[in-house]
């Protein structure tokens, strides 16, 4: 019979990412949890975010900091981490940003803003990332988008298309990835309980709108969304690729 103190132990076993050298990009909110539970099971860490307060709260980790709307940004990242971790068998990019205002309401500028963020971001440290791991014939890579990325959230337009764009470029990504040994797949969470989402979610009537969309009945909470990640990133998760992974009580389902 497992015994309370074998837990960790046998969940790191299972997973079988101990000894995995993992980049985090994006601290703060979820992107924290993550490092947490990757350390937990075992993995280095090296976490990226151009907010060096958010770096210094995460604990265990190796830090980078850096602004990846910069060119050439997310290969200098990728490059720097490898040499910190002595390789790369996963990425997770756990960056977005959202404004949440009518269409008619955006410059180009604002658009542009949310879009460079949100996927660009994605696109750099994901290619770098891609080009080792092809090389290696291994390697896991996870994006995070959003049911935004399905759905037609009024107030969402530069996010949504961010995500759905993001959801596209991972699945050319995991096509030409596939037979080189490396997945290439999204976690779409819906409404999650962070430290990020708390103003939203503290004004009146936000938190009742959103559960009532939720078939679950409520909100979900950043645990909920990294066992799946650590799943995805886990050789366990060899065989799937290209896909997008709802984490979501049922929102999309309604």
């Amino acid at each position: 019979m497992q015994t309370t103190e074998n837990a960790p132990r046998a969940q790191q076993d299972w997973l079988g990412l101990s000894g995995s050298r993992v980049l985090i990009v994006g601290a703060g909110g979820i992107g924290t949890d993550l490092a947490g539970g990757f350390v937990g099971a075992g993995a280095s860490v090296v976490i990226v975010d151009r907010d060096q307060a958010r770096l210094d709260a995460v604990p265990d980790v190796r830090t980078i900091t850096a602004d990846l709307l910069e060119e050439g940004a997310g290969g200098r990242v990728v490059a720097e981490a490898i040499e910190m971790l002595g390789g790369l068998d996963v990425l997770v990019h756990c960056v977005g940003m959202n404004d949440r205002r009518p269409v008619l309401d955006f410059t180009e500028a604002e658009w542009e803003r949310i879009m460079r963020t949100n996927l660009s971001t994605a696109f750099g440290v994901a290619q770098a990332a891609g080009r080792h791991m092809v090389e290696q014939k291994h390697g896991h890579i996870v994006v995070f988008s959003s049911v935004s990325g399905l759905l037609a959230h009024k107030n969402h337009a530069p996010y949504a298309a961010s995500k759905g764009g993001l959801n596209q470029m991972m699945r050319v990504m995991a096509a030409e990835w596939a037979k080189s040994g490396v997945t290439v797949n999204a976690v779409a969470p819906g409404y999650i309980e962070t430290p990020l989402t708390a103003d939203y979610l503290a004004k009146p009537g936000v938190r009742e709108d959103l559960i009532s969309l939720v078939p679950a009945g409520r909100l979900g909470v950043p645990s909920e969304v990294v066992g799946p990640v650590l799943f995805l990133s886990s050789d366990h998760a060899q065989f799937i690729t290209g896909h997008v992974l709802y984490i979501d009580g049922g929102r999309t389902l309604v």
